[in-house]
């Protein structure tokens, strides 16, 4: 079987998406293709939470990388998924990623399992505010924060040759005075269950899972390719390097995703 015709036999395809669909769009991936962090690893929620230094270096980095962050445009990988759905066997899209770029490409529905980075919470009194109005914040609290030249990562902050954030204002809700964090599923936090429900739902109602970029290393995403992997639904993974479920696949491919998905463009028309 090649990926053509697993395709063609799908009529209620998933398509569950990882930081490696983004790339494409100039933000980087978490991991090389052994698996291995390729940069420091991201923040953990509980170290944010309890951590007055974390939140500091975490607000530094996300002023920096944020604004280029909300920048990337879709590429050839989101616009390929959008004309499938257009074609009506495309069912829905399950990302990783916070960044948006699926529903910037047009495509709808899309759960967005780790949240979204263009919004911030109050982690007490959950009032949800604009991110872009908090960068207006940061930018005015914190102007001498060097913008020299740095690596934007996959969860829309920046890497940044610095150990010492002692200087940087760490913003606090503007209703309760609560802990601010993105909207989105740090590492070590878990996803709401209904979110997790209802990507179980689709996947369930699938005839085919197509994984384009994750590795599967965390099991956010693993477990929606081991449940239809034990339903009898077909995998199939466009990654650079290894998977977690490499012995779950029916077929793996290891080029470029974009080149990959360009070439297929057509497939159910």
């Amino acid at each position: 079987m090649n990926l053509q015709t697993f395709l063609r036999t799908k009529r209620k395809l998933l398509v569950l998406t990882g930081a490696g669909c983004s790339t494409g769009s100039g933000i980087g991936d978490y991991r090389d293709t052994s698996g291995h962090w390729k940069r420091m690893p991201p923040v953990q929620h509980q170290d944010f939470m309890r951590s007055e230094t974390a939140r500091q270096r975490y607000w530094a980095r996300s002023q920096l990388g944020y604004p280029e962050f909300m920048r990337a445009m879709p590429n050839a990988a989101h616009e390929v998924l959008v004309r499938w759905q257009s074609s009506g066997r495309l069912k829905g899209v399950i990302t990783q990623n916070v960044d948006r770029l699926h529903q910037k490409a047009g495509h709808q529905p899309v759960i967005d399992l780790h949240g979204r980075l263009d919004q911030v919470v109050c982690t007490q009194c959950n009032l949800t505010v604009s991110r872009d109005g908090l960068q207006l914040w940061l930018d005015r609290h914190n102007p001498k924060l060097d913008s020299a030249l740095f690596e934007l990562a996959p969860d829309g902050d920046a890497e940044l040759q610095c150990d010492d954030f002692s200087m940087i204002k760490v913003p606090a809700c503007s209703s309760c005075g609560g802990i601010l964090k993105p909207n989105v599923v740090f590492f070590g936090d878990t996803v709401p269950g209904a979110i997790v429900n209802q990507a179980y739902a689709w996947v369930d109602g699938a005839d085919g899972l197509l994984v384009v970029g994750s590795s599967l290393m965390v099991f956010s995403g693993l477990r929606f390719v081991r449940r239809a992997h034990a339903a009898g639904i077909p995998v199939v993974a466009i990654n650079k390097g290894k998977t977690r479920a490499d012995d779950l696949l029916s077929l793996k491919l290891e080029g470029d995703i974009e080149s990959t998905l360009a070439e297929l463009c057509d497939v159910f028309e």
